[in-house]
Protein backbone atom coordinates (compact mmCIF):
# COMPACT_ATOMS: atom_id res chain seq x y z
CA UNK A 1 0.00 0.00 0.00
CA UNK A 2 1.29 3.40 -0.74
CA UNK A 3 0.10 6.52 1.01
CA UNK A 4 -0.53 10.10 -0.62
CA UNK A 5 -1.46 13.45 0.32
CA UNK A 6 -4.05 14.83 -1.93
CA UNK A 7 -3.89 19.30 -1.31
CA UNK A 8 -5.48 21.71 -3.07
CA UNK A 9 -3.52 24.51 -3.45
CA UNK A 10 -6.46 26.56 -2.32
CA UNK A 11 -6.65 29.71 0.45
CA UNK A 12 -3.49 29.27 2.88
CA UNK A 13 -2.03 26.74 0.78
CA UNK A 14 -1.98 29.05 -2.37
CA UNK A 15 1.71 30.22 -2.01
CA UNK A 16 3.82 27.77 -4.12
CA UNK A 17 6.17 28.20 -1.52
CA UNK A 18 4.51 26.76 1.26
CA UNK A 19 3.60 24.10 -1.08
CA UNK A 20 7.21 23.03 -1.63
CA UNK A 21 7.31 23.39 2.34
CA UNK A 22 4.53 20.51 2.88
CA UNK A 23 5.94 18.10 -0.42
CA UNK A 24 10.00 18.32 1.26
CA UNK A 25 8.72 17.92 4.88
CA UNK A 26 6.24 14.92 3.25
CA UNK A 27 8.93 13.41 1.47
CA UNK A 28 11.26 13.22 4.45
CA UNK A 29 8.29 11.54 6.68
CA UNK A 30 7.81 8.91 4.34
CA UNK A 31 4.67 9.90 2.20
CA UNK A 32 4.65 8.56 -1.54
CA UNK A 33 3.15 10.67 -3.57
CA UNK A 34 1.63 14.53 -2.97
CA UNK A 35 -1.27 15.13 -5.52
CA UNK A 36 -2.68 18.49 -5.99
CA UNK A 37 -6.55 19.51 -6.95
CA UNK A 38 -6.78 21.23 -10.75
CA UNK A 39 -9.12 23.97 -10.41
CA UNK A 40 -9.79 27.04 -11.91
CA UNK A 41 -12.65 28.60 -9.80
CA UNK A 42 -14.48 28.12 -6.84
CA UNK A 43 -17.14 29.46 -4.80
CA UNK A 44 -15.89 32.60 -3.53
CA UNK A 45 -17.43 32.07 0.01
CA UNK A 46 -14.94 28.61 0.36
CA UNK A 47 -12.04 29.83 -1.82
CA UNK A 48 -10.81 32.92 -2.48
CA UNK A 49 -7.51 32.69 -3.76
CA UNK A 50 -6.21 29.22 -6.01
CA UNK A 51 -3.18 28.66 -7.38
CA UNK A 52 -2.09 26.95 -10.73
CA UNK A 53 -0.99 23.48 -10.52
CA UNK A 54 1.72 23.07 -13.42
CA UNK A 55 3.69 25.94 -12.10
CA UNK A 56 3.22 24.72 -8.20
CA UNK A 57 4.23 21.23 -9.39
CA UNK A 58 6.78 22.14 -11.31
CA UNK A 59 8.30 23.98 -8.07
CA UNK A 60 7.24 20.84 -6.34
CA UNK A 61 9.37 18.37 -8.62
CA UNK A 62 12.85 20.79 -7.99
CA UNK A 63 12.86 20.60 -4.66
CA UNK A 64 11.99 16.43 -3.84
CA UNK A 65 13.73 13.71 -5.14
CA UNK A 66 11.07 10.72 -4.79
CA UNK A 67 7.72 11.46 -4.09
CA UNK A 68 5.14 10.84 -7.02
CA UNK A 69 3.53 14.21 -8.00
CA UNK A 70 0.71 15.12 -10.77
CA UNK A 71 -3.03 16.72 -10.70
CA UNK A 72 -5.46 14.65 -9.36
CA UNK A 73 -7.47 15.51 -11.60
CA UNK A 74 -7.34 17.44 -14.19
CA UNK A 75 -10.50 17.81 -16.61
CA UNK A 76 -9.26 17.08 -20.42
CA UNK A 77 -12.48 18.83 -21.77
CA UNK A 78 -10.84 22.32 -21.11
CA UNK A 79 -7.44 21.68 -21.79
CA UNK A 80 -5.74 22.50 -25.34
CA UNK A 81 -3.79 19.69 -25.88
CA UNK A 82 -0.75 20.94 -27.57
CA UNK A 83 -0.20 22.67 -24.15
CA UNK A 84 -1.22 19.83 -21.68
CA UNK A 85 1.15 17.75 -24.18
CA UNK A 86 4.37 20.22 -23.85
CA UNK A 87 3.44 20.24 -19.82
CA UNK A 88 3.65 16.36 -18.92
CA UNK A 89 6.23 15.93 -20.95
CA UNK A 90 8.39 18.81 -19.21
CA UNK A 91 7.12 18.00 -15.93
CA UNK A 92 7.79 14.16 -16.20
CA UNK A 93 11.66 15.62 -17.37
CA UNK A 94 11.68 17.97 -14.75
CA UNK A 95 10.64 15.38 -11.99
CA UNK A 96 13.20 12.59 -13.25
CA UNK A 97 10.10 10.37 -14.09
CA UNK A 98 7.80 11.03 -10.84
CA UNK A 99 4.80 12.50 -12.56
CA UNK A 100 1.21 10.65 -12.33
CA UNK A 101 -1.67 12.84 -14.93
CA UNK A 102 -4.44 12.11 -13.40
CA UNK A 103 -7.68 12.74 -15.68
CA UNK A 104 -11.77 13.04 -15.14
CA UNK A 105 -14.92 15.10 -16.33
CA UNK A 106 -14.33 18.15 -13.88
CA UNK A 107 -17.30 19.63 -12.32
CA UNK A 108 -19.47 22.98 -13.01
CA UNK A 109 -19.22 23.46 -9.11
CA UNK A 110 -20.27 27.18 -9.45
CA UNK A 111 -19.94 27.73 -12.59
CA UNK A 112 -16.10 26.54 -13.01
CA UNK A 113 -16.55 25.41 -16.63
CA UNK A 114 -19.94 27.66 -17.59
CA UNK A 115 -18.08 30.94 -16.19
CA UNK A 116 -15.12 29.58 -18.77
CA UNK A 117 -17.46 28.81 -21.78
CA UNK A 118 -16.39 25.54 -21.21
CA UNK A 119 -18.72 21.79 -22.94
CA UNK A 120 -20.91 20.95 -19.79
CA UNK A 121 -22.74 18.02 -21.49
CA UNK A 122 -20.96 14.82 -19.67
CA UNK A 123 -21.27 12.92 -22.47
CA UNK A 124 -19.65 14.90 -24.51
CA UNK A 125 -17.02 15.55 -22.13
CA UNK A 126 -16.61 12.09 -21.60
CA UNK A 127 -16.29 11.83 -25.53
CA UNK A 128 -13.72 14.43 -25.70
CA UNK A 129 -11.80 12.77 -22.42
CA UNK A 130 -11.89 9.72 -24.37
CA UNK A 131 -10.21 11.52 -27.31
CA UNK A 132 -7.84 13.70 -25.72
CA UNK A 133 -6.53 10.50 -23.53
CA UNK A 134 -5.95 8.33 -26.58
CA UNK A 135 -3.87 11.78 -28.44
CA UNK A 136 -1.38 11.92 -25.05
CA UNK A 137 -0.39 8.69 -25.17
CA UNK A 138 0.01 9.00 -29.19
CA UNK A 139 1.93 12.06 -28.73
CA UNK A 140 4.05 11.10 -26.11
CA UNK A 141 5.48 8.10 -28.29
CA UNK A 142 7.08 10.79 -30.40
CA UNK A 143 5.81 9.91 -33.71
CA UNK A 144 4.35 12.57 -36.03
CA UNK A 145 0.92 12.93 -35.17
CA UNK A 146 -1.64 13.54 -37.48
CA UNK A 147 -5.02 13.88 -35.60
CA UNK A 148 -8.64 14.56 -37.16
CA UNK A 149 -11.14 13.52 -34.54
CA UNK A 150 -14.26 15.04 -33.60
CA UNK A 151 -13.50 17.25 -30.79
CA UNK A 152 -9.25 17.52 -30.95
CA UNK A 153 -7.54 18.45 -33.94
CA UNK A 154 -2.88 17.67 -34.66
CA UNK A 155 -1.84 17.99 -38.19
CA UNK A 156 1.38 16.47 -38.87
CA UNK A 157 3.50 17.26 -35.84
CA UNK A 158 6.08 15.18 -33.88
CA UNK A 159 5.96 16.05 -29.74
CA UNK A 160 9.60 15.73 -28.62
CA UNK A 161 11.37 15.12 -26.09
CA UNK A 162 9.27 12.12 -25.17
CA UNK A 163 8.56 11.32 -21.63
CA UNK A 164 11.32 9.70 -19.11
CA UNK A 165 8.99 7.51 -18.06
CA UNK A 166 7.91 3.58 -20.11
CA UNK A 167 5.91 2.71 -21.87
CA UNK A 168 4.61 6.18 -20.58
CA UNK A 169 3.22 9.09 -18.13
CA UNK A 170 1.12 6.47 -16.01
CA UNK A 171 -2.58 8.33 -16.36
CA UNK A 172 -4.79 7.85 -13.98
CA UNK A 173 -8.70 8.52 -14.46
CA UNK A 174 -11.04 9.61 -11.86
CA UNK A 175 -14.36 7.93 -11.21
CA UNK A 176 -17.18 8.25 -9.11
CA UNK A 177 -19.97 6.31 -7.49
CA UNK A 178 -21.91 3.69 -9.36
CA UNK A 179 -20.51 4.94 -12.57
CA UNK A 180 -18.78 2.38 -14.99
CA UNK A 181 -17.87 3.80 -17.73
CA UNK A 182 -14.72 5.56 -15.88
CA UNK A 183 -14.18 2.52 -14.78
CA UNK A 184 -13.76 0.77 -18.41
CA UNK A 185 -12.13 3.67 -19.42
CA UNK A 186 -9.38 3.81 -16.49
CA UNK A 187 -8.59 0.02 -17.26
CA UNK A 188 -7.71 0.83 -20.59
CA UNK A 189 -4.46 2.75 -18.72
CA UNK A 190 -2.42 2.53 -15.53
CA UNK A 191 -4.44 3.29 -12.50
CA UNK A 192 -8.23 4.06 -11.39
CA UNK A 193 -9.28 6.51 -8.55
CA UNK A 194 -12.30 6.40 -6.85
CA UNK A 195 -14.11 8.78 -5.43
CA UNK A 196 -16.81 8.86 -2.57
CA UNK A 197 -17.55 4.85 -2.91
CA UNK A 198 -18.21 2.67 -0.85
CA UNK A 199 -17.16 -1.27 -0.62
CA UNK A 200 -19.95 -2.70 -3.11
CA UNK A 201 -19.35 0.05 -5.54
CA UNK A 202 -15.92 -0.80 -5.43
CA UNK A 203 -15.63 -4.33 -5.57
CA UNK A 204 -18.16 -3.84 -8.72
CA UNK A 205 -15.43 -1.42 -10.12
CA UNK A 206 -12.60 -3.78 -9.50
CA UNK A 207 -14.63 -6.59 -11.64
CA UNK A 208 -14.87 -4.23 -14.13
CA UNK A 209 -11.09 -3.80 -14.83
CA UNK A 210 -10.74 -7.66 -14.52
CA UNK A 211 -12.61 -8.05 -17.04
CA UNK A 212 -11.32 -5.54 -19.58
CA UNK A 213 -7.96 -6.31 -18.83
CA UNK A 214 -7.92 -10.17 -17.46
CA UNK A 215 -6.09 -9.36 -14.11
CA UNK A 216 -5.37 -6.14 -11.63
CA UNK A 217 -1.45 -7.08 -12.08
CA UNK A 218 0.08 -3.96 -12.83
CA UNK A 219 -2.62 -1.58 -12.30
CA UNK A 220 -2.90 1.12 -9.68
CA UNK A 221 -6.07 1.65 -7.72
CA UNK A 222 -6.81 4.67 -5.49
CA UNK A 223 -9.55 4.93 -3.20
CA UNK A 224 -9.72 7.64 -0.40
CA UNK A 225 -8.53 6.67 2.85
CA UNK A 226 -11.65 8.08 5.49
CA UNK A 227 -9.99 8.49 9.13
CA UNK A 228 -12.81 7.16 10.83
CA UNK A 229 -13.01 3.82 8.37
CA UNK A 230 -10.36 2.06 6.83
CA UNK A 231 -12.25 -0.85 5.22
CA UNK A 232 -11.37 0.33 1.63
CA UNK A 233 -8.22 -0.06 2.18
CA UNK A 234 -8.02 -3.82 2.92
CA UNK A 235 -9.82 -4.44 -0.16
CA UNK A 236 -7.66 -6.87 -2.42
CA UNK A 237 -6.45 -4.91 -4.98
CA UNK A 238 -6.29 -1.18 -3.82
CA UNK A 239 -2.52 -0.09 -3.95
CA UNK A 240 -3.02 3.51 -2.99
CA UNK A 241 -4.35 5.69 0.01
CA UNK A 242 -5.22 9.20 -0.63
CA UNK A 243 -5.30 10.93 2.27
CA UNK A 244 -7.55 13.79 1.31
CA UNK A 245 -7.44 16.88 2.93
CA UNK A 246 -10.75 19.60 2.65
CA UNK A 247 -10.95 22.77 0.15
CA UNK A 248 -10.71 25.27 3.16
CA UNK A 249 -7.92 23.46 5.04
CA UNK A 250 -5.12 25.14 7.17
CA UNK A 251 -1.09 24.95 6.31
CA UNK A 252 -1.24 23.93 9.88
CA UNK A 253 -3.21 21.00 9.18
CA UNK A 254 -1.10 19.59 6.12
CA UNK A 255 1.84 20.31 7.62
CA UNK A 256 0.79 18.42 10.48
CA UNK A 257 -0.07 15.61 8.61
CA UNK A 258 2.88 15.48 6.78
CA UNK A 259 5.52 15.64 9.00
CA UNK A 260 3.67 13.16 10.89
CA UNK A 261 3.83 10.55 7.83
CA UNK A 262 1.74 8.36 6.27
CA UNK A 263 0.46 4.96 8.35
CA UNK A 264 2.73 1.89 8.33
CA UNK A 265 3.40 0.01 5.37
CA UNK A 266 1.02 -3.25 4.70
Amino acid sequence: MQHALSVAPFGELVDPKAMVDLAVAAEAAGWDGLYLWDHVHRDPAEVAEISDVWVTLAAVATATESIRIGPMVTPLSRRRMSTLIRQTVTLDHLSNGRLTLGIGLGVDTDGELTRFGEVTDPRTRADILDESADLLVEAWAGEVVTHRGEHRLIDGVAFRPTPLQRPRIPIWCAARGDALRPVRRAARFEGLFLIEVDADQLGRALDQVVAVRGSLEGFDVAVVAAKDDMTLLEVPGVTWAMHMHPADATFDSVWAAAVAGPPPKT
